[in-house]
């Protein structure tokens, strides 16, 4: 077992080493300049879209509900350790390759979302899409569609579930003394109640539970923030002054390399955000619209949520405290930092907010893991799933799970590289449909 965990291990650090980032991010660079930052400039248009509704459409949920959905999975854990361990790692100038992640990333997130709605098709369980139905539809590809969905369907056990189980369950046991059996029960419960019933059945838990979950936690640091607003400008000094230039080392902090800050903002954006990972677009696909550049425009608005606004809250907070430079581990100096200035109050609403943050990635993860199984071995599949990812939330809770942590980063790894693979080959497809709506807007 030992030997299977070194392997799994190394080939997870070989796949998300530097070819990958480069791969991920060269990906989002050509994509925003095939479409002429279209980021940038439709921005404002994407979120007025947010809100409206296709009435007799073809979908299941509402624009709002499907970005519900896939902010859920995408704002988790990553947005609070995983900000965290960038600076630790990689100094103050990894939040600035962070935000150019998350930049080039809303192009590719807006890409992948174009194919999803184009190419999705309708089934008994409602409307199905996503990177292994363009792969197969579109670029011509079954079988890179099979290798997407079977890398899927095995990250939604991992990254989607057990280790989100076990962040939570951990979190309550160290702040609030609960045992990691009683969070356990406690969130498998829950997890039933939302996944049987379905994407519905999701769509509405996530449109209630993820505003409120960021508002709070964007609310709290913006109160935070108010408390040490002298110390701001110096924070973003440190931001852009160590992008380009190695972080000297200060306190506990032992410097990094400019490389160092790249690698851990690039590899910890994508994290955050998943742009390119291909998840996203499966809930795209449930959307209720009649045009895919509409859902499309709506979903890149997740990535600005995920990394613009609520990774950046978590990086000023460290930044602004002085936690970042005496040791303190990534794991808990989100935490440490917000204490700094709220006391015991700001460490119980960290873990309040992971704990929300993990409980939702793995309400989103249930439904893209059920797609993909769905798509392997058809609808029927559905309800055995959800039965063993339920049982699976209370494995999480009170195992140990390194094997499972760099499994999962592997599976996610290998989503990205067939999904990648469409968005180029169908790139040109992304730009005549971007084309054809914004000529069509003018009329």
């Amino acid at each position: 077992m030992q030997s299977i965990e070194s392997l799994i291990a190394t080939l997870s650090g070989w796949v998300w080493g530097p070819p990958m980032l480069v791969l991920l991010v060269g990906t989002g660079l050509y994509l925003t300049i095939l479409l002429k930052g279209l980021q940038f400039r439709a921005l404002p248009l994407a979120f007025k879209l947010i809100m409206q509704k296709d009435h007799g459409h073809h979908g299941d949920i509402s624009h709002f509900a499907a970005l519900m959905t896939a902010l859920a999975a995408t704002v988790g854990i990553g947005n609070i350790v995983g900000v965290a361990t960038a600076i630790t790692l990689g100094g103050p100038g990894a939040v600035f390759w962070m935000w150019m992640t998350g930049l080039v990333g809303m192009a590719t997130k807006y890409s992948e979302a174009v194919l999803a709605v184009k190419y999705r098709e309708k089934g008994a369980h409602g409307m199905r899409g996503g990177p292994m139905y363009y792969l197969a539809n579109g670029a011509g590809l079954p079988w890179l569609g099979t290798l997407f969905a079977i890398f899927t369907a095995c990250a939604a056990f991992g990254i989607g579930n057990m280790t989100q189980a076990n962040a939570t369950a951990k979190i309550f046991e160290a702040t609030f003394h609960i045992p990691t059996e009683v969070t356990g029960i406690v969130l498998t419960l829950l997890t039933g109640l939302v996944v049987l019933g379905g994407i519905k059945s999701i769509g509405k838990f996530t449109s209630l539970l993820v505003p409120f979950m960021i508002v709070g936690y964007v609310g709290a640091s913006l109160f935070t923030l108010a408390l040490n607003i002298e110390t701001i400008p110096h924070a973003f000094g440190l931001i852009f002054g160590s992008a380009f230039s190695s972080s000297a080392a200060t306190g506990g902090f032992a410097g990094a390399t400019l490389a160092a800050a790249m690698r851990y903002g690039i590899s910890r954006g994508v994290f955050s955000n998943e742009s390119g990972l291909g998840s996203a677009p499966i809930a795209a696909a449930a959307a209720r619209t009649q045009d895919p550049v509409t859902q499309a425009l709506v979903s890149m608005t997740q990535t600005f949520i995920d990394t613009l606004v609520v990774c950046t809250m978590t990086a000023l907070v460290i930044l602004t405290a002085t936690s970042w430079t005496e040791g303190v581990s990534a794991a808990n100096l989100t935490s440490v930092s917000m204490a700094e200035t709220l006391g015991s109050s700001g460490a119980v609403i960290v873990a309040i907010a992971t704990s929300l943050f993990a409980y939702s990635t793995l309400i989103g993860w249930n439904y893209y893991g059920e797609k993909a199984v769905e798509y392997l071995f058809g609808e029927k599949s559905i309800r055995i799933y959800r039965i063993f990812f339920i049982v699976a939330v209370m494995i999480g809770s009170i195992a140990s799970l390194e094997f499972v942590w760099n499994f999962s980063d592997l599976m996610n790894g290998m989503m990205a590289i067939p999904n990648l693979i469409g968005l180029i080959l169908l790139s040109k497809v992304v730009k005549a449909e971007t084309e054809r709506y914004f000529s069509e807007l003018k009329c």
